[in-house]
């Protein structure tokens, strides 16, 4: 994995997941001092006006321009999931069309093949999972603006209309569900926990759940494989994340093996011919995921790490990700783009 380009020593809260009531330190390494801010501890709407009060402190910090010239000679991959926010991911679109350079799947991967970096400030946009809002709402937009992007589907939920199961265990959790392996977990961090223990033990606490939930998660429309298609043929290269969506690294060898090799199967029989890039569910990769990729064919892996990468990545199985939202804030974004945000979530003690 690539190191960050730089990093700063204001210690903002920015991430009011991780709450602080330490009194930061307000000097940086490039000798500016930002404002003491720490992040709410409670959710709702005055959280919500602090985090945007904090982005927009971030956003005026003479630090911003240090870092948007620093991150020019980066690589930032927005790795985006579903699209809540159709109005604020045009803006942030059009905000990249008029200040970075966007680059499409093939063009790094040719870059990485002929070991020839990307232009300045060049910017991939990514979506996981295959959200069908990727469909809907995403693609006029990227249409509209000539972005190239990439998806990376989730091979069993292609062609149903079954819910992702993170979003049905926290429905399940809501509403009564139980599981052995959840026991004094309160509903809100149901989804977390199933991340944490083993593969196995997940898809049991699911069953658990769904056996003991009063109400059921409700349905939803998924992409179908003619979508798959359509995205492609409409400059939405599309990738691997698996069939089922497991934490990789929790897997028993032969199930994380079957997650790779039955997505790709499926995705090479819809979309007629193999694909070559994959995107680790959650982020997590380990070495036998990383081996088999190689084995298949597969050029480029992408991380989810919330940090920009090399105009041309040092290692292509391990490509760093910017976290980003379709209802992000404009300060936030700019901030996430310039490397700023994610040098002082790093210091904050984020991964």
């Amino acid at each position: 994995m690539s190191k960050p380009d730089t990093t700063a020593r204001a210690t903002v809260s920015v991430d009011t997941r991780q709450p602080s009531t330490r009194q930061p330190s307000t000097s940086s390494s490039a000798g500016t001092a930002l404002p003491a801010v720490t992040a709410p501890a409670d959710p709702g709407p005055v959280g919500d006006a602090r985090r945007r009060r904090i982005d927009g402190l971030l956003r005026r910090s003479p630090l911003q321009p240090v870092f948007r010239a620093l991150t020019a000679r980066r690589l930032a991959v927005l790795a985006y999931h579903g699209i809540d926010d159709p109005a604020g991911f045009a803006a942030q679109m059009e905000r990249l069309v008029r200040t970075a350079t966007p680059v499409s799947l093939a063009r790094l991967q040719s870059c990485v093949r002929e070991r020839r970096p990307l232009p300045p400030r060049s910017v991939l946009v990514t979506f996981d999972d295959g959200d069908r809002s990727v469909l809907t709402h995403g693609l006029p937009v990227l249409t509209r603006l000539g972005i190239p992007a990439a998806a990376f589907a989730v091979t069993e939920l292609i062609d149903t209309d079954r819910p992702f199961w993170w979003s049905e265990a926290a429905h399940l959790a809501a509403h009564g569900g139980t599981a052995r392996a959840l026991a004094g977990c309160p509903p809100q961090a149901v989804v977390g926990r199933l991340k944490q223990i083993s593969d196995a033990e997940r898809r049991r606490s699911l069953q658990e759940l769904r056996d003991s939930a009063r109400t059921q998660a409700p349905r939803r429309p998924q992409l179908t494989a003619s979508d798959l298609g359509r995205l492609r043929s409409a400059g939405v290269e599309i990738g691997n994340h698996t069939h089922t969506h497991p934490c990789l690294d929790r897997c028993a060898d032969s199930t994380g093996h079957q997650e790779v090799a039955e997505a790709h199967r499926l995705l090479s029989r819809w979309l007629g011919e193999a694909p070559t890039a994959f995107a680790y569910p959650n982020g997590n990769r380990d070495q036998r995921t990383e081996a088999l990729l190689g084995e298949l064919g597969y050029r480029l892996g992408f991380l989810f790490n919330h940090r920009h990468d090399a105009l041309l990545p040092p290692d292509p199985l391990r490509i760093n990700r910017l976290r980003v939202n379709s209802d992000t804030t404009p300060d936030r974004f700019d901030t996430i783009l310039s490397g700023l945000h994610p040098a002082v979530h790093r210091i904050r003690g984020g991964c």
